[in-house]
């Protein structure tokens, strides 16, 4: 037997093991629970990583707010523009002292660089319990006849191989125990988007290599039975974002900013906490039994057929 299967059947008894003890009330079994109080921190003691981090208006430093106010050891953000890195982590560290910051500047598809944050996690705090692989671009604005494959590659390059280098790097160090983590456990957590699930939502090279993302992460997800890991992704909608801000100040600037989202139910777009509070789940004991799954956040775009209103007859 190899030792990936011993490590997945040993992973497997493990869990179990911690699920079979049962305690009562006046002679009834109590509810069985996987995680602490949703009122309390959420991640408490954890290790997490993110990448994608930088942009002043991005979900990555919104994220990094969520898992650091939720109790995290340590958050590593990071980004291959560190440009406001390292303010982010002064005020990260000024809101919640408890909490670890590192910046690390590096390209998400660059294999040593991930490998190095990771090593660098599992040597200083023995432990990784988070992966928000959130880097990500949109690659160039125009028809997909007008694009040369370097640029298509490019988009995957950065969107998609990021995903998997993170798995690659992050499932091993998530398998590490010890007495604060007895059990082999983790999260691996992807953002792609509403336009890998629908077209029209996005460039050609953009919304394909978020389709690939969500691929991804129900692949890994399996390749992962019985290791105690977990692979989701994320499929925002329209987000106010860095990558966006562009197309919401224009739409300020001309006095049409409610048509922003009018497509979708609640008619407008979203803010980058709210995709960061579905990662912090995600990522957290709550979220224990979701794996394999693209979880569109997207105001409910993805739910129906848009139309116009007025249009229908």
């Amino acid at each position: 037997m190899s030792d990936t299967a011993k490590q997945r059947i040993q992973a497997l008894g493990n869990q179990i093991a911690s699920s079979s003890s049962t305690s009562f009330f006046e002679g009834i079994p109590t509810i069985k629970k996987v995680a602490g109080k949703s009122a309390g921190p959420r991640v408490q003691g954890k290790v997490v990583i993110i990448t994608g981090a930088n942009s002043l208006l991005g979900i990555g430093r919104a994220s990094a707010h969520q898992f650091a106010e939720n109790g995290a050891k340590a958050v590593y953000i990071c980004d291959f523009d560190d440009t406001h890195l390292a303010t982010h982590k002064r005020e990260i560290e000024s809101l919640y002292p408890g909490v670890d910051v590192y910046t690390q500047e590096f390209d998400a598809a660059d294999e040593s660089a991930v490998k190095a944050v990771v090593d660098h996690a599992l040597e200083t705090y023995g432990r990784l319990d988070v992966f928000f692989a959130n880097a990500g671009i949109v690659g160039p604005y125009a028809q997909f006849t007008d694009i040369g494959k370097d640029e298509f590659m490019k988009v995957f390059d950065t969107n998609v191989a990021s995903v998997f280098l993170a798995a690659k790097y992050a499932a091993p160090a998530m398998q590490r125990t010890s007495t604060e983590k007895p059990t082999p456990s983790g999260s691996i957590v992807a953002t792609a988007s509403v336009a890998g699930l629908r077209s029209n939502a996005g460039t050609t090279p953009y919304a394909a290599s978020k389709a690939a993302v969500i691929s991804l992460a129900q692949s890994l997800a399996y390749q992962l039975t019985g290791t105690g890991i977990r692979v989701n992704a994320i499929c925002p909608g329209l987000i106010e974002t860095g990558m966006t801000a562009t197309t919401f100040a224009a739409a300020r600037a001309h006095g049409t900013e409610k048509k922003i989202g009018q497509l979708n139910p609640l008619r407008r777009g979203g803010l980058a906490d709210e995709i960061a509070r579905v990662a912090l789940f995600l990522g957290s004991d709550e979220a224990s039994y979701v794996n394999g799954q693209a979880w569109a956040v997207d105001g409910g775009l993805s739910a129906g057929h848009p139309f116009v209103p007025g249009k229908m007859a």
